[in-house]
Formats: structure tokens, sequence, C-alpha cells
């Protein structure tokens, strides 16, 4: 471990603009000249109505924002010009994108792997990983699965906190949360904001987009950023805030809660309620309240009045002040962390085995389909059972080759659920640093591997067997390790949807449409020589992988063995002759080839989801 644990990290941002450029070639001004600071041993919360521009200030802080927003002004940390990259600062997203089928226990372990150095002995590692349990109150739940689909796991508050744990593992001193408490009860939502504190209490500097606390929830903040348009309304102590509120004319009711005040003075969709309710029967008789100034203005023009008295306020001038003050002050140099010091080869031995501990325990990633390939080549097994070598079996032999060659590996589709989940996994450890892009996919193939290899092949030779394939154990061999390689590619070609569409729906619908497109120009159902060239034949039958597997199948079948002709006085038909004029499969060519283009298909989809 380095040093960082005894570094503080004071944040601050002046004039701070960010510009979206739009579809249509504008741009849009999202946050407009903002000022403020953090910091060691505080809680900051970034508040305001949806849209007013919170996430984006959290996400401009910590070098997160998107590629087509621009930034302008000024983010110091300690006293220096910062510009935290993905991986540089502690981040926990809104969603709790975690492994379902690991425990509270295992998956903070596997982050420490991912993440410590690998000279660091095994029982400093576990004694951190204890301590972060603790840290984050997760010892009642530490060997509870956190749950998925089919597995009754830990609750929505216990999630949130292991997602704070993971990023507080390697001690970093800056923290940013993005709605840490959003679809929490209040309970969970007052224990995430208390284990937050306790944190901040411990020397770091931590920041927390929120929408709307409850009043418990609220007084654990010591600082409050409120935003609306993405202008500065108010920033300061979280407790002077009413007092600040009322000085501008704004005074929070007693029975009200703050947070609820302040979002109502500066929610324009408050205007859009009044205006729906107010030519209904209850709002005429409804005696309305003359002491409260909302009831005389909308709420633009109390926006307008929060954000004109701010920029004049002591509040105003302190901030500037104090920006001014921590720029002077040329702290150490921090590297905010919380990216990896492991090794490649430990990242991609640890995710290798997190990945295979995941599957064997899913029951629906490989198991299901285990079961549900085994019924249906024992139903391929007995329609063509013992298929023969009659004249009716030329085409029955063809046909049993394009089903399962067809519809067997596209239910290698069905896996696409569980791959968008990974990817969620996978796109949160990336921004944060926990390991590369290389890492994951050569883990993923590898832990993978074993569960197609024992799906294919049992299938595979149940198939074979039953349906009396050309006998021969090369042929055999041929025969799974095609079946290997056209599952493998549609696994691969799924991972590849699944890195630019994080819609499982419409990954599906996309990865059903491609792998029909596949099948068509396949060579069975329109045989190769009669596919249109221009663009049918010339590229896309070469693109297919069915093409390949059907051609090496054809061939690995039908090569050397002789079939009855419709007349028994007529000489056999050789399998060559049969796989020349009626399949129009090039004999010249190896069927070995044909699979080595099938394996080389893996490796370009692969290296496309890398790339993308």
């Amino acid at each position: 471990m380095t040093g960082r644990g005894d570094v503080s990290a004071r944040l601050a941002w002046r004039d701070l603009t960010v510009t979206v450029a739009l579809g249509t070639g504008d741009t849009q001004a999202v946050l407009q000249g903002l000022t403020g600071h953090a910091e060691p041993g505080t809680i900051t919360a970034l508040m305001g109505p949806s849209g007013s521009g919170k996430s984006t200030l959290l996400d401009a802080l910590a070098g997160r924002l998107a590629a087509n927003a621009f930034l302008s002004g000024t983010v110091l940390l300690n006293g220096r010009k910062a510009n935290l990259s993905f991986g540089a600062a502690a981040y926990v997203t809104q969603d709790d994108n975690l492994i379902g089928t690991l425990t509270v226990r295992e998956t903070i372990s596997y982050s420490a792997r991912l993440r410590l150095p690998d000279k660091m002995p095994r029982e400093e590692k576990q004694a951190l990983v204890e301590g972060t349990i603790v840290e984050m109150g997760l010892q009642d739940c530490a060997d509870t699965v956190v749950g998925n689909w089919h597995l009754r796991g830990i609750s929505g508050g216990e999630k949130r906190r292991v997602s704070i744990a993971l990023e507080i593992l390697m001690r970093p001193r800056l923290l940013f949360l993005d709605e840490p408490t959003s679809g929490l009860d209040s309970a969970s939502a007052f224990f995430v904001t208390q284990t937050l504190r306790g944190l901040a209490r411990d020397g770091r500097t931590v920041i927390a987009s929120v929408h709307q606390p409850s009043s418990e929830v609220f007084l654990l903040f010591d600082c409050l950023y409120l935003l609306s348009g993405g202008r500065t309304v108010y920033f300061g102590k979280a407790s002077e805030a009413c007092e600040f509120f009322a000085q501008a004319g704004f005074p929070c009711p007693p029975m009200r809660n703050p947070s609820d005040h302040f979002l109502r003075c500066i929610n324009s969709d408050f205007d859009k309620v009044k205006a729906t309710l107010k030519g209904s029967m209850k709002a005429r008789f409804e005696r309305s309240n003359d002491d409260d100034p909302l009831e005389k203005m909308t709420t633009s023009e109390a926006m307008r009045r929060l954000t004109s008295y701010y920029q004049h306020s002591q509040c105003h001038i302190n901030a500037q002040q104090k920006v001014d003050e921590m720029a002077r002050l040329k702290g150490t140099v921090l590297d905010p962390g919380g990216g990896s010091q492991a090794s490649f080869l430990m990242q991609a031995f640890t995710l290798t085995k997190r990945s295979f501990v995941n599957m064997s325990r899913d029951f629906g990633y490989y198991w299901l389909r285990l079961i549900i390939y085994i019924v249906v080549t024992l139903c391929i097994g007995t329609i063509y059972l013992n298929v023969g070598t009659g004249y009716s079996s030329i085409l029955a032999r063809g046909a049993c080759a394009s089903f399962i060659f067809g519809f067997v590996t596209f239910m290698s589709i069905g896996g696409f659920p569980s791959f968008v989940e990974d990817m969620k996994v996978f796109q949160r450890e990336r921004l944060n640093g926990h390991y590369g892009v290389l890492a994951f996919v050569v883990s993923n193939t590898v832990s993978a591997m074993p569960f197609l290899v024992l799906i294919t092949f049992v299938s595979g030779t149940l198939c074979y067997f039953m349906v009396r394939l050309h006998p021969g154990f090369t042929h055999y061999l041929f025969f799974v390790l095609a079946l290997y390689a056209s599952v493998t590619v549609v696994e691969s070609l799924m991972m590849a949807i699944a890195s630019v569409i994080p819609n499982f729906l419409m990954g599906i619908i996309i990865g059903a449409g491609i792998q029909g497109i596949f099948m068509l120009v396949s060579g069975y159902f329109r045989l190769p020589h009669d596919i249109p060239k221009p663009f049918w034949r010339y590229p896309m039958s070469y693109i297919s992988f069915h093409y390949w597997a059907l051609q090496g199948q054809y061939q690995n079948d039908l090569r050397g063995l002789l079939f009855d002709n419709q007349d028994d006085e007529l000489p056999r038909i050789p399998g060559e002759f049969i796989l020349e004029t009626v399949f129009q499969i090039d004999v010249a060519r190896s069927k070995w080839l044909d699979l080595a283009v099938l394996f080389s298909m893996i490796v370009i989809y692969r290296l496309l989801f890398f790339l993308m």
C-alpha cells in the first residue's frame, strides 16, 4: 500500500461551466459559472430538482463528463490544477452493479485481489477486506449472496454499502457518490448517509449528489450546494441554509422538511401543478396561505430572486475567498488513486476465477442451457435415428446438419441477459480503474470454455451416435469441434453486441436478426451458386459462420460414403458426387480450413469487443 492514507484532498472549483453539443449542431450550457469547494472531514451534498445539473457537476469534478460535454473553468486539487481521469478518484454510481451469485465477502475479496499489489501478503489483503466490511457495517450479511433474479440476497441498503465498500477498499481520500440514497427506504438511506459521514470524519473528502433527502438525512450533511437550472442557488453550511432562505424572503415553515422547502422554491414543476389545479373545485374552496411568498409568485421568479440574492450574499463572498485561499496553498501532489496495483496476470487469473464461480452458480447461465441442449439433441437424435445411407438420407443428413448448426447454435443468444449484467459490472470496474479490457476479454474467454466444451461435447456426442453420422474418431472430433466453435462464435458475437447495446431485449432482437440473415446465406436454404452474388454471396455468405460450419460438416459427413440410388439396379452414389452436384461444395478445400475460419471468427469478434 502507498502512503495516500495520510494525505488529505482539498477540492475547489471556480467559474465552472459545462456546455453540451446537441445533435442539431447547437450547444447548450448545462452548468454556468459555479464556484465552490469541498474539504477533508466533510460530506458535501449536491442538491437540486431533476435536470438542475447536480449529476453533471459531480461528473465534471470527477473527470467523467461525456464525450459531447465541454468543461471550462478551474478545478483544483490541493491547490493544483486537477484533471481527474477515469479511475483516478473513487466514484460510486447510482446503480448497484454487482455479481449476484457472490457473497458480500467474496465480492470485496475479489476486488481486493484485482487491485492490491501482488507482493502484499494474503493475510494483509484479508485483514483489509475484513476491516472494510466492519467499517461499512456489513458483518451480519458478509456471508450472504448479493442476490439476483433467482437467488434471494441482501437488501437494497446493504447493496449500496457494498458498492461503497468496493470503492473505499484502496483507501482513497476523495470519494464521489451519485444518488447514494436513491431507491432506499428512510432507514436504509439514513444508515448509508451515516456511514458516509463516518468515512468523512476519518479524513476523507466526500461529495454526494442527492435528490430529496429526509430531514434526518439532511442533518447529516456538513455542506450544501443547491443548484437550479445549472446555476448556484446556495453554497455553504447545510445548517445555515434555512437562515439564508429566510433572509432571501422564503422562510421555511415550522413543520416542513428543509430539503422539501428548498426544492419547493426552485422546482419549476410546481408552477405546472398550480396551473393544473387552479380551476379545480377543491382549489376554489380552499383558502390560500397568504403568508407563503410562493403563493404570490411563480417558481421562476423565486429562482431568479434566490440566485440574485446569493450572488450578493456573504455566503458567495466566503466561497470565493475560500477558493482563492485554497488556490494559494499548494499542497501535496495527490494521486487520488483507486486504480489497480496488481499485475496483468493477477487480474486475468482473478477475473477468470470469479467469472467461473459466477457461471457455475448461475443456473440460467449454462446449466439451464445444458438441459435445453440435451433435450433438443435428444429430439434430433430420435427424429434422425440411425439415418443410414439410403437415397432419402442424402437430404436428411443435409437437413440434420443445417438444423444443428443453425438452430442449436442460435440458442446461445439465451445467455445475452447474463452478458448484459457482466457488462454493467465490467463498465463500473473499468471506469474506476480496477482492470483493463484485455484482462476481461481473456478471463471471459477462458472461464466460459469449460462450460461451452461441456455443452457442445455432451449434446454433440448424443446427436452424433444417435443419428450415426460418418463413423470414425476424426469425423466425430471434427463434428464436436465445429459445434463448439459455432457456439463460441455466437457467444463472442453477442458479447460484441452487448458492448454497444446495453438493453437485453434490443440486444436479443438484433442478435437474432443477424443470425437469421447468416442462416439464410449458409448454403442450405439457397444453394451457394444460386445465392445472388453482388451482396448476398460476396460478402455476406463468407461473413456467415453458418456457411463455413455447413461446408465443413457436409464434407465431414458425406465424403467417403456411398449412398443408395433411386433404383437398386443403378450404381451407388459416392458422397463426393453429392457434395459437388447436390450441395455445391468445393471439395478441393479442406474441411479443416473451414474449421480454422470458424476459430478465426471467434478471435475477430473478441477483438471487436476489445476495440469497442
